[in-house]
């Protein structure tokens, strides 16, 4: 992942139809940021919500080093990329009118849901490629039991951050909720 760290001035390569390489300056948002995909083409890992958009999903979860940031918010809908660190987790949390689909696509974790914070009965071995469903209303959790960063995505329907949301660690996530 290719980060600029704040102020965001920086000169990012774009290539456009004549296969020639542009610069574009960032501006102080600190909303984005920028990450080079396989092929050489860059990712803006901002929230391109009410905007018609397709991206490589997989990919962009892939690639982002973020806690949390927020890719698409509709009316709706939420689509956010999430990177839990080795041994950490989401933390223990509950949206009562938000139902949630959360999607592995890379490491291995546990997952926890129950109807209440002490009665967590549904508990399963999660890996790549696994998707779980978590109904409103539902307590969940995930951690990261791998050896590597788990790389996820997470659709909350209607939409559960404020549109724009990066948390770069759990920490800062845990502290913005608080004053949300």
């Amino acid at each position: 992942m290719y980060y600029a760290p704040y102020p965001y001035y920086g000169h990012l390569p774009m290539c456009n139809c004549q296969r020639q390489n542009i610069y574009q300056s960032m501006q102080n948002n600190p909303n984005h940021y920028w990450s080079r995909r396989n092929d050489d083409q860059w990712i803006q890992l901002r929230d391109h919500g009410k905007e018609p958009y397709v991206v490589n999903i997989e990919q962009t979860a892939e690639q982002n080093h973020t806690f949390r940031t927020a890719i698409w918010t509709g009316d709706h809908l939420q689509v956010t990329v999430m990177s839990i660190g080795i041994g950490e987790d989401i933390g223990l949390e509950v949206h009562p009118d938000t139902d949630q689909f959360l999607r592995i696509e890379e490491g291995h974790g546990f997952v926890q849901m129950g109807n209440s914070r002490n009665n967590l009965t549904f508990e399963r071995s999660v890996r790549e490629d696994d998707a779980i469903m978590v109904p409103a209303g539902t307590w969940h959790n995930v951690t990261n039991t791998g050896n590597q960063a788990l790389k996820l995505y997470t659709i909350y329907a209607p939409p559960e951050h404020p549109f724009g949301t990066v948390h770069q660690t759990k920490a800062e996530a845990m502290a913005e909720e608080e004053n949300y």
